[in-house]
């Protein structure tokens, strides 16, 4: 799948994400909020790293679907805290416009994830 079908994603809802268990090895899928911007795809999550987090710490590849389209990707965590692109875009997709103390304040407590496409055509 090319970056136009991934940008064509952009006012889904959800992602169906797709990780190897890094245990278990088998394919491990969840249900979650995303934001594109500059064709990666943003994820986030408050509190303690979930299974599906932990898994792209062990293999970075992953399958995500969005609106009946598959692609592949490379994921990875941000560890910069400012990575103010990603919240932004994750805040107003969902909860509209607010100021950067609102945003912050959000995602005081989120890890965040960037997805980059693989085999982009």
């Amino acid at each position: 799948m090319s970056s136009q079908d991934l940008n064509k994603s952009g006012q889904q809802k959800l992602i169906h994400l797709t990780t190897r268990g890094r245990k278990t090895g088998k394919l491990h899928t969840v249900e979650l909020w995303f934001s594109l911007n500059g064709g990666k795809v943003y994820l986030s999550h408050e509190g303690e790293e979930t299974d599906w987090m932990k898994n792209i710490r062990a293999d970075e590849k992953v399958v995500f679907e969005i609106g009946g389209t598959r692609f592949n990707g490379k994921a990875r965590h941000l560890d910069d805290p400012t990575e103010e692109t990603a919240k932004v875009g994750l805040y107003e997709k969902y909860y509209g416009k607010a100021s950067k103390e609102v945003i912050k304040d959000w995602f005081s407590l989120s890890k965040l994830v960037s997805i980059e496409l693989l085999n982009v055509k």
